[in-house]
This record gives structure tokens, C-alpha cells and sequence, in this order.
């Protein structure tokens, strides 16, 4: 499924995307087809194994998502036997991150070949792992606001993916079973703020620098997250160009590195990190600008396009 985060009428919920154009909002659909089998009390179990918040749904595991996929055939076939809309087209409604509130956000540094050797930097032998957080995140149809704080406004291109269990000390081989699916984000990164001392979480946390979409494709659909091409393009420009294939960390070493240091939870993000071309080690550096476009393609997930906002005055 590829599953995305909407708002209707004032009212953000999740929901399936269904022949490219339409969303049924998973929530309701299961509480029409709880109804429509006469159980009481449906909106409380649809609730507690289909509700309608990202992280939650992950929560349920494997058997929510089981559940979900039988509600939207369910909405498909009987779009109109609720009291609630059970279908939106999706160009009537704001398509939001997937995730608007994740308990972690781990980004990964320096973990595409190419990006490495631009930076002058050797390969590591352990992933280099720093933080964003909730207020970062924003959506595809949101502007990437830039704060007069710095002239250093840069894209990072970044494949990234969902925790849906519980892991812990989770080995390589049974890495994948973890991930719930995948979707895109851009690290957007104040340079100069992020070079001021040696850690590099102040210019990368600031506000609405994550946008992130459009929606999340679940693992039993993109059931390998090697060997996907991935594009940047700065007002139809392209400025990076890698694949997958050439992480130095890849999903399955990520998640058995991260559940060694700490429990991921279900609707964690991690960020894998970007590939070569970022503005600040181009000649001559090219950073953003009020008005740019900045599009990323991703191989079986889509594309995530926001525009840069100066934000006058502002912080």
C-alpha cells in the first residue's frame, strides 16, 4: 500500500492511495466494515487496530496493516455505506507528511560513496548518526521556509525508512522484518549554522527543515530497498544522482546498528543519508534561494517536490 498523512476539513487522518488519484481514509473504512458485520462498539476496535494517526497504525504491527488493506477493499466496494466520507480525491484534500510526529528521527552522515570523497573524508567503519525532530517535518505541498538566520540554505536528497516493530539487537538477516515501508526526505541543512562547532545538529534542526513524501510505501510492496535511483533537481536542474545500491550503510545494517545502541520504536524515521552533488561542495557552491523548486525522485515511491519561502523577518 502506499500509505499518506491528508487533511480534509479542518481534520488530518490517514488514509490509502488507490489508482494514483483517490485516498480512502483507513479509519473510517473499518469502521464501515465493522458496522456493516453489526458489531457494537465499532468505532472504539477500529480505533485500537486501524487509528487514524501514522504512528499509531504502526503500533499494530503486521495485523493492522492486514486489516487496513481488507477496509480500503471494503470503502472500494462500498463507497457509500457510511455516515463519514470514506473516499477523498486526492487533489480536494492537503496531502501532509506521513509522519508528523515520529518518536525518533535519526539521520545518517557521509553514507554514500560519492558524498564522502566530495567532503575529502574517508570511508567510516561506523555510521556517523545525529538527530532532527518533529519540528522539522513538513509536507509536499508545504513551502520550505528560509529564515534570514544564514546565506547557506542547502538540499540533501535522502532515501529514508519506518520502523513498524519494536527492535532490539536486531540482527542483518532479520533487519527488513522491522521496517514498515519507506518514503522520502529532504535534510535541508543551514551550512554555516551546522559548521559553527562540531556537532551538526544545530543547523539541521532548524524549523520545517524535513520536508518529507509524499506518502509511505510499506515493505510488503518495495520488498528490497537496494538498487533504487535517486534525483535531486533544483528548478529542473539536476544536482545529485546516486542509487541505493551505493550506501556504504545500507537499511538492514542500519537497523541492526541502531537497535544495538537504542529500542527502536514503531514509527521511528531514519534518514540513510545523501548522495554527492550537495550545494556547499559544488565549484562554485550553489545554495538555495528564495523561489527555488527543489524536486527528489525516488525509484518505486515517486517524488517529493517543495518550494523555498523566504521567510522576511522571521524565526
Amino acid at each position: 500500500m502506499k500509505l499518506i498523512t491528508f487533511t480534509a476539513a479542518g481534520n488530518t487522518r490517514i488514509g490509502a492511495i488507490v489508482e494514483e488519484t483517490k485516498i480512502v481514509d483507513l479509519n473510517y473504512a473499518y469502521q464501515a466494515q465493522l458496522k456493516s458485520e453489526g458489531k457494537y462498539r465499532y468505532k472504539e476496535i477500529a480505533e485500537a487496530f486501524v487509528p487514524s494517526k501514522m504512528e499509531a497504525l504502526f503500533q499494530g504491527g503486521d495485523e493492522s496493516i492486514a486489516i487496513a488493506k481488507k477496509a480500503v477493499n471494503y470503502a472500494l466496494e462500498n463507497p457509500n455505506s457510511f455516515h463519514q466520507q470514506l473516499i477523498h480525491k486526492k487533489d480536494a484534500v492537503k496531502v501532509e507528511a506521513p509522519l508528523l510526529a515520529p518518536g525518533k528521527m535519526i539521520c545518517v552522515g557521509h553514507n554514500y560513496r560519492e558524498h564522502i570523497l566530495e567532503m575529502g573524508r574517508e570511508l567510516p567503519t561506523n555510521p556517523v548518526v545525529f538527530a532532527k525532530f518533529a519540528n522539522t517535518i513538513i509536507g509536499p505541498e508545504d513551502d520550505i521556509p528560509f529564515y534570514p538566520i544564514s546565506e547557506q540554505l542547502d538540499y540533501e536528497a535522502e532515501f529514508a525508512f519506518v520502523v513498524g516493530k519494536k527492535a532490539r539487537n536486531v540482527s542483518e538477516a532479520d533487519a527488513l522484518k522491522y521496517v514498515a515501508g519507506y518514503t522520502i526526505a529532504n535534510d535541508v541543512t543551514y551550512r554555516d549554522i551546522q559548521r559553527r562547532t562540531l556537532q551538526w545538529m544545530q543547523g539541521k534542526a532548524v524549523d520545517g527543515s524535513a520536508p518529507m513524501g509524499p506518502w509511505l510505501v510499506t515493505s510488503d510492496e518495495l520488498q528490497d530497498p537496494s538498487g533504487l535511483e535517486i534525483v535531486l533537481t533544483v528548478n529542473g536542474e539536476e544536482r545529485q544522482r546516486s542509487n541505493t545500491k551505493n550506501l556504504v550503510f545500507t537499511v538492514e545494517k542500519l537497523v541492526a546498528f541502531l537497535s544495538n545502541l537504542m529500542t527502536l520504536e514503531p514509527g521511528d524515521i531514519v534518514l540513510t543519508g545523501t548522495p554527492g552533488g550537495v550545494g556547499v561542495a559544488r565549484d562554485p557552491q550553489a545554495f538555495l534561494k528564495d523561489g527555488d523548486v527543489v524536486k527528489i525522485e525516488v525509484d518505486a515511491i515517486g517524488a517529493l517536490e517543495n518550494k523555498v519561502a523566504l521567510q522576511k523577518g522571521e524565526n
